[in-house]
């Protein structure tokens, strides 16, 4: 059993570049992942989703990506797309006259300009770093699925006092169950006495319907063979290394309403 909450972190070094992975994770009943990645990236993103979707099945999951050089400084090599600059120049221009705006186009504008300047990281081809991204994210998920197996083992043996519990008290009712009826009976003759009645006889038919009557309505032991059976299922799903979060949801559901009618039926 795991749980669903969790962290874990991964990093990997390439070509003067540190890639560094960030994992958590939150409960969620269906899987939410959100990736957030640097804008050199970006092309990976369905990679790294990929990869997630193999090893996490449920929960809501952030992934954050980062790269940056490893010695804290780029090589230095910039490149200037000087067609890139001269178009935006020309539409920059243009517009300026359409909305009768003073001032030319400045060079500190135009550098500004996304993908007038490229660094080292835009040159690089993304795939290239795929290896290294992939590396840091094995590293992360390894760490979160640690901790999300290590939090599950502490909520297993948590539910399981809480299982013991709810068996003890199914043992209880199952032994007291049989005498319910016979109480009944005698707080039937009470009632009967306590009216000034005539009181009927042991084998008396209207008697005798009244108590079958209101043993077939009390009866509970379909609900309590259904509630050990809800038992078993929790102690399979406890060993179990798939994911267990719905069926133990539904399990829960189920043991819940096995309990309300048990009280509604048991009159005791």
């Amino acid at each position: 059993m795991k749980s669903m909450t969790g962290y874990g972190r991964g990093e990997c070094a390439q070509d003067g570049f540190k890639i560094t992975v960030e994992l958590s994770s939150v409960n969620r009943k269906q899987s939410e992942i959100s990736v957030y990645l640097p804008r050199e990236l970006e092309a990976l993103e369905s990679r790294i989703r990929d990869e997630i979707n193999r090893r996490i099945a449920r929960g809501r999951l952030t992934v954050k990506v980062s790269m940056h050089a490893a010695n804290g400084s780029y090589s230095g090599r910039v490149k200037l797309n000087a067609v890139l600059a001269r178009a935006y120049a020309r539409e920059l221009n243009r517009l300026a006259k359409e909305l009768k705006l003073a001032g030319a186009v400045t060079l500190e504008t135009l550098v500004r300009a996304p993908g007038v300047l490229q660094t080292d990281e835009e040159l690089s081809d993304t795939e290239t770093f795929w290896p290294s991204v992939e590396k840091a994210l094995k590293k992360a998920l390894d760490a979160l699925m640690k901790m999300r197996a290590r939090e599950g083992t502490h909520l297993a043996k948590d539910l399981g006092k809480r299982i013991a519990t709810a068996r003890r008290s199914v043992e209880r009712v199952q032994k007291q169950a049989p005498e319910v009826v016979r109480r009944y009976q005698e707080q039937l003759r009470e009632r009967i006495k306590n009216a000034g009645l005539e009181m009927p006889g042991v084998e008396d038919e209207r008697l005798l319907k009244e108590i079958v009557y209101f043993a077939d309505r009390s009866d509970i032991s379909e609900e309590l063979t259904r509630l050990q059976s809800h038992f078993q299922q929790f102690d399979d799903c406890v060993k179990s290394k798939e994911p267990v979060g719905r069926t133990l949801d539904f399990l829960a559901q189920e043991m819940n309403r096995e309990v309300n009618t048990i009280g509604s039926k048991a009159n005791e």
